[in-house]
């Protein structure tokens, strides 16, 4: 690992300021940024990490009657276990206690979360080998090459790795918002790759807290290979709010999660085995698999199934 300059932050609006201009990093519990560092993957070396830990206040979750405020420092085995979280959003709660392991559960804040980089193994080669298109480089290798686990939904600015954040889909179905030292900016809106960041966040903007409105229902479903540690393959949250309104979201199948409007419409009249199922196949309709991934888009079809009939159940 490189030398870096280190420093705790006494505020977020600190921390901020602190980062100057793109030549620093946030470290929070650290779980996903540690390994990055030491594997030297990204192009360019941080002069300095600025540790977001010191923060005091921001790793509450505040039960505000129709929403639910959680600090960005907040673990997520506390988001998991929150009684509000787990009467008031559902998704959110079992997609908090299906990320990672324990262990990184209780280190691993839901900001360090929703900011973790993309899992393709190209982008996470160490010492930068593969300048892949999320660095700035000129094509992706995942296109001709192992691309077992990337986009069914085809690519985002020539790039095929997919959106991993397990509380991603959960937060997009239940509408929250994300709020940071610069604005507000929703959740549906906030997961867009930029350069070899996983959201649009700028530099020097610092997540403070996410506001989740409380719904009627709401389930998540999660598919890995190693069910109790791994990043998900396909994961599928779903929400139903006061309106009757179902909102169905897919991540883990294209480089942000994907919210499905035709399965959405597929539940209007309410959800059913019936209608449950023709979601399912409308979600994957327009599917671009490639090489080595069609599998995928089944698991997506029956995620999308089991997730609504959970809803219902």
């Amino acid at each position: 690992m490189k030398h870096f300059e280190h420093s705790e932050a006494a505020s977020a609006k600190e921390a901020a300021s602190a980062a100057g201009q793109g030549d620093a990093l946030f470290i929070a519990g650290g779980t996903d940024l540690l390994g990055t560092l030491k594997d030297e993957i990204l192009p360019t070396y941080p002069a300095k990490v600025i540790d977001l830990k010191t923060i005091g206040g921001m790793d509450g979750i505040e039960d505000k009657g129709d929403q639910i405020v959680i600090g960005s420092l907040a673990k997520l085995a506390d988001v998991a276990e929150h009684e509000a979280v787990k009467a008031g959003c559902a998704a959110l709660a079992e997609a908090c206690a299906k990320a990672a392991s324990p262990t990184i559960r209780h280190m691993g804040t839901i900001g360090g979360n929703i900011c973790q980089m993309h899992r393709c193994w190209y982008f996470r080669t160490p010492d930068d080998r593969f300048h892949c298109k999320r660095k700035g480089g000129q094509y992706c290798p995942a296109r001709l090459g192992d691309n077992r686990y990337h986009s069914i939904y085809g690519e985002q600015d020539g790039c095929y790795a997919v959106s991993s954040h397990d509380t991603a889909p959960a937060l997009i179905a239940l509408g929250a918002t994300v709020v940071t030292t610069k604005r507000e900016v929703s959740a549906e809106e906030f997961f867009k790759a930029n350069g070899v960041r996983s959201n649009v966040l700028e530099d020097g903007e610092v997540v403070t807290e996410i506001k989740v409105p409380k719904v009627q229902k709401s389930a998540f479903q999660k598919f890995a290979l190693r069910k109790s540690i791994d990043f998900p393959l396909v994961n599928c949250a779903a929400a139903q709010g006061s309106d009757g309104a179902v909102r169905v979201v897919l991540g883990g199948v294209y480089p942000a999660p994907v919210r499905s409007q035709a399965a959405e419409a597929e539940v209007v009249g309410g959800v059913s085995e019936s209608s449950a199922a023709k979601a399912g196949d409308a979600a994957v309709a327009d599917c671009q698999p490639m090489s080595k991934n069609a599998y995928k888009v089944e698991i997506a079809r029956t995620l999308v199934k089991r997730t609504l009939s959970d809803l219902a159940g």
